[in-house]
C-alpha cells in the first residue's frame, strides 16, 4: 500500500515546473561541488593544522558559543513574549527580529559601530562607566555574531511555542505553579526540540559570520580574526588553503542541517500525542485493579464554600456549600468552559468575583487561587512520569520532594493506579491517564475543583469505573466541584445540583431529580433522551414553534411560553391514521432507525410538526414494516405529555 502524504498518482510532473526546479537544484549544488572538486585532499590535513587556521578555529568556537549563550539568555524570553503575550507594537518587534536576517551583514556592522562604537550612542558611556570597548575586541566579535544569529533562535522557538497548546501551561498554573516555574518546568521541556533546533542554527550562523564581524570588530589575529575571516585572507595568498578551510565550514554547516532533519520550526515534542501503549490482553486494567481506601475527609475547619459573581459572556451568581458537586450542562457555545475559565482567572471573556471560604481570591493570579483544573484531555505533562505529574502541584507549593512524592503516591493508590507511577502519559491507557489527572488535581490541595468533560474521551466501560472512583472521592472533598458534562448519567449520578446554561445565562439550577422531571431547556430534555418542543399555550393546546398543536392534560394559561416534554416510549406509530383517544396526531416519514439496548429508536420527520423520536420494540417495527422513507402516523396521548412553563 502506498503511503499517504506522498504522491497520490503516477502522473509525471509538468516539464514547465520540473525543469526550473532541476535548474534551481543545480544552481545551489554546483558551488558546493566546486569546493569538493578543487580541494587538494592530500594537503587537507596540513592546511587545517596550520597555526593560523587552528588559532582562527579556536577563536571562532569561542565567539560562536558565547554568541549562542547570549542568544539563549535574551532570545528565549523574547520568543516566549512573541508567542504568548499580546502587546502594543508586537508586529514592529517581530520585524526587528527578522531585520538582521535580511540586512546586509556589513550594514549590520555599521549599525553596531553607530550604536556601540567609541562615537556611537552607547559606546562612550560604556567606556567611561565600565571601561568596556567593544570594537576591535573579542567581545565585539561576540556582539556581531549575536546580532546576526539570534533571530534564528527566536523564530525557531516562537514557532515551537506557537504549536504548544496553552492548556498545559494553564493546567500547571491551576496546580499552583508560578509563571516562572511553569516556564522552566513545563514550557521549556515541551519545546525542547525547538530550543535545540534554534540553538543549532544560531551556533552555525554565528560560526560562519563574516561581514558584521569585520566591519564592527576588525580583523585582528587572535582577537577578532575568526575562521571566515581567515578564509578571506587565505584566498588572496593561498587559495588552496582557503578551499580546505571552506570545506571545513561547509562540513560543519551540513552536519548541523543533517542533525536537524528539516525541523526548522522545532515543533513541540510529540510524546504527549503518542498513541497509548497497548494494554496486555487488550483490556484496560481499570476493571481488575484493586481500589485503594476512600479519600480522607477534609480536616475540621478545612471547608470552603463557594460564592461567585460572574459577568461578561457568562453571567450568573453561584453559591454552594462545601462538599457540593455541580454538573454544568448546556449546548455547545452556552458558556460552560467560559465559566470554568473565569473561575480560574484564565479568560478575558468573563470575570468572576470569587470567594472561597473566607478568602476573596478575585484579585489573585491563577496559581494562587487554589482552583485545580482537569481539562477534557487531562493535559498530563508528557515529559513527566505519572508520579511526577501527581506531585507537581505539591512541589509548586513548596512541599519537599520526598513528602510530595509520598502524598502523590497515596493519591495514585486511592485511585487504583499506584503501580503505574513510573510510566509516562504516552504509556497509560485512557482510563489510567484520566485517573492520574484527577489524582494530580486532588493532590494539589485545591479549594475548588473544576472538571471540563474529563470522561468524554473514554469508552463506556472505562467511563463507568472512572465515574465510580470520582464519586467516591468527591464524597470526602472539603470544597466545591464543578463538572462540565454532556452525559446525563454523569449529571445525575455525580452531582448534587445541575446548572443548565444557555447563551451564557443560567436557565435552571436545581437538583438532578427536578431537572430530570421538569427540564427547562430543550437541549437538556433531548440530552436526557426525551422529545422536547417549545411553544406557546393556546385554548386548543400548545402551539409548537415547529408547527402543529400538542394537547396536554394540564396545559398552562393561554399565552404562556412553555416546553412540551414527551418520552420516546410514549410516542405511538401507526401505518394508518389512528382512531380513538389520542388528539395529538401527525403524519410523517421515517428517516432513521437506531438501536437503543433491546429497543429501536425511530426518527420521524413531518411537515406539520417538529421532528420526534419514538421508541418501539423490534417486533413492533417488523409488524409495521418500518424502514427509511416509510410514511407513518405519530400519536401522543395528552396524559403522556409534561408541560414546563418557561
Amino acid at each position: 500500500m502506498k503511503r499517504s502524504g506522498a504522491r497520490t498518482s503516477g502522473a509525471r510532473p509538468p516539464l514547465a515546473l520540473a525543469l526550473p526546479a532541476l535548474a534551481a537544484v543545480a544552481f545551489l549544488a554546483l558551488p558546493l561541488i566546486g569546493i569538493l572538486v578543487r580541494t587538494e585532499w592530500s594537503e587537507l590535513a596540513a592546511h587545517l593544522r596550520s597555526p593560523g587556521t587552528v588559532q582562527a578555529l579556536k577563536l571562532s568556537l569561542l565567539v560562536s558559543f558565547w554568541a549562542l549563550g547570549l542568544s539563549l539568555l535574551l532570545g528565549v524570553p523574547l520568543a516566549w513574549l512573541l508567542a504568548r503575550v499580546s502587546f502594543p507594537g508586537k508586529a514592529f518587534v517581530r520585524s526587528l527580529v527578522l531585520l538582521p536576517m535580511v540586512l546586509p551583514p556589513t550594514v549590520g556592522g555599521v549599525a553596531l559601530l553607530l550604536a556601540f562604537g567609541r562615537r556611537g550612542l552607547l559606546g562612550p558611556w560604556l567606556e567611561d562607566a565600565f571601561g568596556i570597548t567593544l570594537p576591535f575586541h573579542t567581545s565585539g566579535a561576540v556582539l556581531a555574531a549575536t546580532f546576526v544569529a539570534m533571530p534564528f533562535l527566536i523564530i525557531s522557538l516562537e514557532g515551537a511555542l506557537g504549536g504548544l497548546r496553552p492548556r498545559y501551561e494553564e493546567t500547571a498554573a491551576s496546580l499552583g505553579a508560578s509563571p516562572v516555574r511553569v516556564f522552566f518546568t513545563v514550557t521549556l521541556p515541551m519545546v525542547a526540540p525547538g530550543v535545540l533546533a534554534g540553538a543549532a542554527l544560531t551556533w552555525a550562523r554565528a560560526l560562519g559570520e563574516f561581514g558584521a564581524t569585520i566591519t564592527f570588530a576588525g580583523n585582528l589575529p587572535g582577537t577578532t580574526q575568526t575562521l571566515p575571516l581567515q578564509v578571506y585572507l587565505l584566498l588572496q595568498d593561498e587559495p588552496e588553503a582557503a578551499t580546505s578551510v571552506s570545506l571545513l565550514l561547509l562540513a560543519i554547516a551540513m552536519g548541523v542541517l543533517i542533525a536537524l532533519r528539516g525541523r526548522w520550526t522545532g515543533t513541540p515534542s510529540g510524546r504527549g500525542r503518542a498513541a497509548r501503549a497497548p494494554v496486555p490482553g487488550g483490556a484496560d486494567p481499570i476493571a481488575v485493579e484493586p481500589r485503594g481506601p476512600a479519600a480522607p475527609p477534609a480536616p475540621p475547619g478545612e471547608r470552603w464554600p463557594l460564592h461567585a459573581e460572574v459577568t461578561g459572556f457568562t453571567a450568573l451568581a453561584l453559591d454552594a456549600a462545601p462538599g457540593t458537586t455541580i454538573a454544568v450542562v448546556g449546548p455547545n457555545g452556552a458558556g460552560k468552559t467560559t465559566l470554568l475559565r473565569a473561575l480560574l482567572g484564565l479568560t478575558p471573556r468573563a470575570h468572576a468575583e470569587l470567594r472561597l471560604g473566607d478568602e476573596d481570591v478575585t484579585a489573585l493570579p491563577p496559581h494562587r487561587r487554589r482552583v485545580a483544573w482537569v481539562p477534557q484531555d487531562g493535559a498530563l505533562f508528557p515529559h513527566l512520569s505519572a508520579l511526577a505529574n501527581t506531585a507537581y502541584g505539591l512541589r509548586a507549593q513548596g512541599v519537599p520532594r520526598a513528602e510530595a512524592r509520598r502524598e502523590a503516591q497515596g493519591w495514585l493508590d486511592r485511585l487504583g493506579v499506584g503501580g503505574l507511577g513510573h510510566r509516562r502519559p504516552a504509556q497509560l491507557s485512557g482510563g489510567q491517564a484520566q485517573r492520574v489527572a484527577l489524582a494530580r488535581a486532588l493532590a494539589a490541595r485545591p479549594r475548588l475543583l473544576v472538571l471540563d468533560e474529563p470522561l468524554a474521551a473514554l469508552d463506556q466501560t472505562t467511563r463507568a469505573h472512572v465515574r465510580h472512583t470520582l464519586r467516591t472521592h468527591l464524597a470526602g472533598f472539603g470544597g466545591v466541584c464543578l463538572i462540565v458534562t454532556h452525559d446525563p448519567v454523569e449529571a445525575v449520578s455525580l452531582a448534587d445540583r445541575v446548572l443548565v446554561l444557555q447563551d451564557g445565562r443560567a436557565l435552571q439550577d436545581a437538583a438532578p431529580a427536578e431537572v430530570t422531571r421538569h427540564p427547562r431547556s430543550p437541549w437538556v430534555a433531548r440530552m436526557l433522551g426525551r422529545n422536547a418542543w417549545p411553544g406557546t399555550a393556546t385554548p386548543d393546546g400548545l402551539a409548537l414553534d415547529g408547527g402543529g398543536v400538542l394537547v396536554a392534560a394540564e396545559p398552562p394559561p393561554p399565552g404562556t411560553p412553555a416546553l412540551a416534554i414527551v418520552a420516546p416510549e410514549a410516542v405511538s406509530l401507526h401505518r394508518e391514521r389512528p382512531a380513538g383517544s389520542p388528539r395529538s396526531v401527525w403524519p410523517g416519514t421515517v428517516r432513521e432507525i437506531t438501536t437503543s439496548g433491546s429497543r429501536l429508536r425511530v426518527l420521524v420527520t413531518s411537515e406539520e410538526a417538529p421532528d420526534l423520536v419514538a421508541e418501539i420494540t423490534p417486533q413492533a417495527a417488523a409488524e409495521l414494516g418500518l424502514a427509511d422513507g416509510v410514511p407513518v402516523w405519530s400519536s401522543v396521548k395528552a396524559t403522556e405529555t409534561t408541560v414546563v412553563t418557561l
